[in-house]
């Protein structure tokens, strides 16, 4: 123990004394090791942490698929039907996670997630309550289910953690409830919805016995010795019974789906080629530090030649120059921590919006262990082949060779290994990020059909309780839209009822009146949108053909809806030469007339435009008005910045409605950034690792090229001498430069084309993606070249006789 803490005082001087080698390897330790432990706190919150659910291998979603292959979740009397016909689950619930309650806290109104569940639904997690308890059966139904379980966060923050709140009654959405428990900290189903409320189902009549309503995502808990396999078997059973008792269902399918992969969802792939990516900058770290340990011990040979022949054994000279590494990995994961934390606060945000389990992210004690674990792991892994080779040299070998020290044919070789190594890892990275890049301003750019500038977007969820017996419309909507359209600067205001990018879609099976009829078991849906007739205006919609909606189609106006149509409607649903305008439409809310017809926009930044149909807010009876209109989104193009507005609106919403809360606005623009959250921290974070890794690859070429050139000076001194110019000694530097450097650029294209398959899972790249991988590649070798120019240019300005008295 003496001699090993001898080892690591002299190995504390000699970095001290080396300043500028020691600082350069904490640096580039702390890079790759900071890097390392951000994604490893990612992948531990998302992939490794255990849910917060009792054997949660045991639970499965139900994903449903309608006969022509399309995604179709449950009606509630299908869900009732796979309930009680099923022998596969222990307990198998329908809920709703959709909504958001307006609960009247202490402080106001304040909008809650809220997820409505059927009456088993948390024996599906089997999750004991911290206060009071859960549903019992048959509490969703009517009559029943007027009771709430609130989760921790909202129990913490709300009711400051009494126990009394058991037993009290709250108000959401202005109907009392009672408050009968509180789950404990950590339980969140869907899991991204944190400070969530909790209620039985609550459902209209009409929803409630609709078998064509498909809305409901279904989540069960498997028995005990039944797999995934047979009870994906038992529910196709199940599937077949029902299409014999009801023919349009016949030929849907199930897939189940367990949860952890279920709440991974898009991310996995993405996921995993982070893990990949960090791999390769910690390769370039792990190589990097061992070019300097080489480069350095190169320089100290004959110092270790000295101690081997005065009495050092082998074994102390290893030991020395790993406890030189192991100082280094201290240094490093010291400023690695750090550098992981620094990244993970700037991109919370990002992680919270994209991933299920953001919030989760953070630096606790397993991902600091694991950098130091890395630290030490890449330190004593890149020193240890130069303490052995240190170690082995013959002591009168070492202490004749003087100024040719390392400058051996094998030396040459193995230092140009490590820059093609650490040049092709930086390309794999960088073309990564690149093709990100190009995929992410490809979705940025997309013609939506409709200019997002300009353009502030609110949330509006209304209280049903408030406006029971009321006409909606006549007491809030129609004066929401005349008092925002008087606000200095708006040019035009609307509501509807499912915001175009930001909603998921609503479809129903559409028929043209006088058509023949489809075949069986064959839809052809289009998208539908509740709008006030100044939408069109608002989002700069375009007339074709016909009339748009206005202020005459009302409820009143007569039994058909009039409705417009967008031109996709017109191409999928009619002929080419016939005309729509005066036609019917029948599979929506009965018969609907076609007025007009408008050019199309984008439902999903993802999918080119689908047929749609739009019907207008004021021809909604009273009686379906708080079914169909208590959500809406409201729309306001502006002819000044949109944000100065916001005042003025919060002031309309608070005049027209006190117990609404008021959404904070999104522009267009924000709302199309966050649903591309995902592409932006895949981009953020591959461009981050690229930018890195091109700079510890120029780090380690600018070191390795000046050790190369130091070695060399005896050498450049006597060609000089015997007449080389200038030129040739730049000439001959870059031709060597120019091959290394070449030579790991065509490694580099070799791995990333054979990693095509990994890669293709987050994007996919097309031949015309070659000019940009070029590119890049060409990018990389210019840098690469540039970076040993301040080398190159000290050792063509080498004085010969200066050179020769080196020694």
């Amino acid at each position: 123990m003496t001699g090993i803490f001898q080892d690591l005082r002299y190995a504390v001087r000699q970095l001290r004394s080396n300043l500028g080698f020691a600082f350069t390897a904490v640096i580039t330790l702390a890079v790759a090791v900071g890097i390392s432990t951000a994604v490893f706190s990612v992948i531990y919150a998302m992939v490794i942490r255990p849910l917060p659910y009792d054997h949660p291998a045991r639970i499965c979603s139900l994903e449903t698929y309608s006969p022509q292959g399309y995604q179709q979740p449950a009606s509630y009397p299908e869900y009732l039907d796979w309930r009680s016909d099923n022998h596969s689950f222990s307990a198998l619930a329908a809920y709703n996670p959709y909504s958001s309650a307006n609960f009247e806290g202490p402080s106001g109104p304040v909008a809650v997630p809220w997820v409505q569940g059927a009456d088993n639904f948390f024996q599906v997690f089997r999750v004991a309550p911290y206060l009071g308890r859960t549903y019992a059966s048959g509490e969703d139904q009517p009559g029943k289910n007027d009771i709430a379980v609130l989760s921790y966060e909202l129990w913490q923050q709300y009711f400051g953690t009494q126990a009394n709140a058991v037993g009290q009654t709250i108000k959401l959405d202005g109907v009392p409830y009672t408050v009968i428990g509180v789950l404990p900290a950590g339980f969140r189903y869907p899991i991204n919805m944190r400070g969530a409320i909790y209620t039985p189902l609550h459902m209209p009549k009409a929803i409630a016995e609709t078998r064509g309503s498909h809305w409901f995502p279904t989540i069960g808990r498997l028995k005990d010795g039944i797999s995934r396999e047979q009870a994906q078997a038992d529910m196709n059973r199940v599937f077949d019974d029902l299409g014999q008792a009801f023919p349009d269902t016949k030929g849907r399918r199930a897939k189940l789906i367990g949860i952890e992969e279920r709440i991974i969802g898009d991310s996995g792939s993405a996921l995993t080629i982070l893990l990949f990516s960090v791999l390769a900058v910690l390769a370039i770290g792990c190589v990097n530090v061992a070019g300097l340990l080489l480069a350095r011990g190169v320089k100290r040979e004959r110092e270790i030649a000295l101690r081997s022949a005065i009495g050092a054994g082998r074994l102390r000279i290893v030991r020395q120059m790993l406890g030189e590494a192991f100082v280094l990995a201290l240094l490093g994961a010291i400023s690695g921590t750090f550098l992981a934390y620094i990244l993970l606060q700037a991109l919370r945000k990002l992680l919270i919006a994209a991933l299920s389990r953001g919030a989760e992210i953070h630096i606790d004690m397993t991902a600091l262990l694991v950098a130091i674990g890395l630290a030490i792991l890449t330190s004593l892994v890149a020193g240890v082949g130069p303490a052995f080779r240190l170690s082995g040299i013959a002591p009168n070998l070492a202490l004749k060779t003087g100024g040719s020290a390392g400058s051996s044919r094998s030396q040459h070789r193995l230092r140009s290994a490590f820059i093609v190594v650490q040049m092709a890892l930086a390309l794999v990275l960088l073309v990564t990020s690149g093709l990100l890049l190009r995929v992410l301003a490809g979705l940025r750019s997309t013609e939506l059909g409709f200019s997002p500038d300009r353009v502030l977007t609110s949330q509006i969820n209304l209280s049903p309780a408030n406006y029971k017996n009321r006409d909606i419309n006549a007491s809030f909507y129609q004066p929401l839209l005349e008092k925002v359209q008087s606000i200095p600067g708006v040019k035009a205001a609307a509501v509807i009822d499912m915001l175009p990018i930001q909603e998921s879609g609503r479809n129903a099976d559409m028929h043209i009146a006088g058509h023949p009829s489809d075949p069986p078991n064959q839809e052809r849906l289009a998208e539908t949108r509740i709008v006030s007739p100044s939408y069109f205006k608002a989002l700069g919609v375009q007339l074709i053909r016909g009339r748009l909606l206005n202020e005459h189609d009302t409820a009143a106006s007569g039994p058909d809806f009039s409705v417009v149509v967008n031109d996709m409607f017109v191409k999928k649903f009619f002929a080419p030469n016939e005309d729509p305008i005066g036609q019917y439409i029948e599979g929506w809310v009965g018969r609907e007339l076609i007025v007009g017809v408008v050019s199309s926009i984008r439902q999903n930044i993802y999918q080119p435009p689908l047929a749609e149909v739009d019907a207008s807010i004021y021809q909604i009876p009273a009686q379906y008005q708080i079914e169909a209109l208590s959500n809406m989104s409201l729309l306001v193009r502006t002819a000044v910045a949109p944000q100065s507005i916001v005042p003025s609106l919060h002031q309309v919403f608070h005049q027209l409605d006190p117990s609404l809360p008021f959404r904070e606005p999104l522009t267009m623009r924000q709302v199309v950034a966050d649903v591309l959250v995902l592409e932006r921290l895949e981009n953020w974070l591959f461009g981050t690792f690229a930018a890195l890794a091109v700079l510890l690859a120029i780090v380690g070429l600018y070191g390795l090229i000046s050790h190369e050139v130091e070695l060399s000076t005896r050498d450049i001194g006597v060609r000089m001498a015997l007449g080389a110019s200038r030129g040739a000694m730049l000439k001959a530097i870059y031709g060597r430069v120019g091959i290394m450097l070449l030579g790991g650029i065509v490694a580099g294209l070799a791995v990333t084309e054979a990693v095509q398959k990994v890669l293709s899972a987050i994007v996919v790249v097309h031949a015309k993606d070659a000019s940009i991988i070029a590119g890049l590649a060409s990018l990389l070798f210019f840098v690469g070249i540039a970076a040993v120019l301040p080398p190159a240019r000290r050792a063509a300005k080498t004085d010969p006789m200066g050179a020769l008295r080196y020694e």
